[in-house]
C-alpha cells in the first residue's frame, strides 16, 4: 500500500488525518510500520496465535474501495496457508470475512478485539470477495515489528541449508522413522549449517523449542530470526 509513497497520511475513525512517518517496510511479509504522533490513542492487543483455531469468529477490519472504515465478519477457515507467492515468507491465515481491494493493511480482530492478523490478500476471479481472503499471522507480524522497530528492515538469518519437504516417497528411500519436517538436500559451504556439523539427508524437526512440520515452517522460523544469533537445532540422523 506505501510503497513508492512520497508522503503518507492516516485516517482515523473520528476523522483526524495525520502526517505518518515511514519506520520500515518488509516486502516478504507485506508489513510496513508506521508512527503517527497524536492524543488518545490506544494500543490493540495481539492475540495469543497458538489458540486460534479453525472456526472462530473474526471481524475484518478496513476501507474497502475507498468508502470509509468497515467491518465484516466471518470465520477462520484455515490456518498454515502458503503458495500465494513462493517468493515470499507466508504462513497466512484463511479467513471468509469478506475482504475487498482497501482492505489490505487492516486488522482481523476476534470477538475480544485482538488482533489475530492483518488482511493482505484475496483470491478471486472476478477482483471481487469470495470469501477468500488471507491474513499475516500476529505471532509473525509481531516478529517483523520488531525487526522494524530496531533495524528499519527485517535482517533474515540464513542457515545454510537447501531443504525439502518429508514425504511418504522420501521416508521409504532414506529409512526415516519421522514423518514430518525439513529434509536437508545440499549443506552451503561455509555457511553456518556446515559449521555446525548438519549433513545432507538430514530432517531437521524442531527449531529454539519449536516443532518444524515442513520445509516451509523452517523457512518462515529462521527468516524471522535475527542475523549472528545462536539456535539450537534438533534432527533426526541414522536412527536417531
Amino acid at each position: 500500500v506505501i510503497a513508492d509513497a512520497r508522503e503518507i497520511t492516516v485516517q482515523l475513525s473520528d476523522n483526524r488525518t495525520l502526517p505518518a512517518e515511514l519506520i520500515g517496510s518488509d516486502a516478504g511479509t507485506d508489513i510496513a510500520l508506521l508512527r503517527i504522533v497524536a492524543d488518545d490513542l490506544v494500543d490493540i492487543q495481539f492475540a495469543d496465535i497458538d489458540s486460534v483455531q479453525v472456526g472462530d469468529y473474526v471481524v475484518a477490519i478496513g476501507n474497502p474501495f475507498g468508502i470509509g472504515q468497515t467491518v465484516t465478519s466471518g470465520i477462520i477457515s484455515a490456518l498454515g496457508r502458503s503458495g500465494l507467492n513462493n517468493n515470499a515468507y507466508e504462513d497466512f491465515i484463511q479467513t471468509d470475512a469478506a475482504i475487498n481491494l482497501g482492505n489490505s493493511g487492516g486488522a482481523l480482530v476476534d470477538m475480544e478485539g485482538r488482533l489475530v492478523g492483518i488482511n493482505s490478500a484475496i483470491i478471486s476471479g472476478n477482483g471481487g470477495s469470495n470469501g477468500i481472503g488471507f491474513a499475516v499471522p500476529a505471532d509473525m507480524v509481531e516478529a517483523v515489528l520488531q525487526h522494524l522497530k530496531t533495524d528499519g528492515e527485517v535482517r533474515r538469518g540464513l542457515l545454510g541449508v537447501t531443504i525439502t519437504n518429508v514425504t511418504p516417497d522420501l521416508i521409504a528411500a532414506l529409512h526415516v522413522s519421522v514423518d514430518a519436517g525439513a529434509l536437508v538436500t545440499s549443506v552451503l559451504e561455509g555457511g553456518a549449517a556446515e559449521t555446525a556439523g548438519v549433513q545432507i539427508s538430514d530432517v531437521i524437526v524442531e527449531i529454539e523449542g519449536k516443532s518444524v512440520g515442513s520445509s516451509r515452517e523452517l523457512r518462515n522460523l529462521v527468516g524471522l530470526m535475527r542475523q549472528d544469533r545462536e539456535v539450537e537445532l534438533v534432527l533426526y540422523r541414522e536412527g536417531e
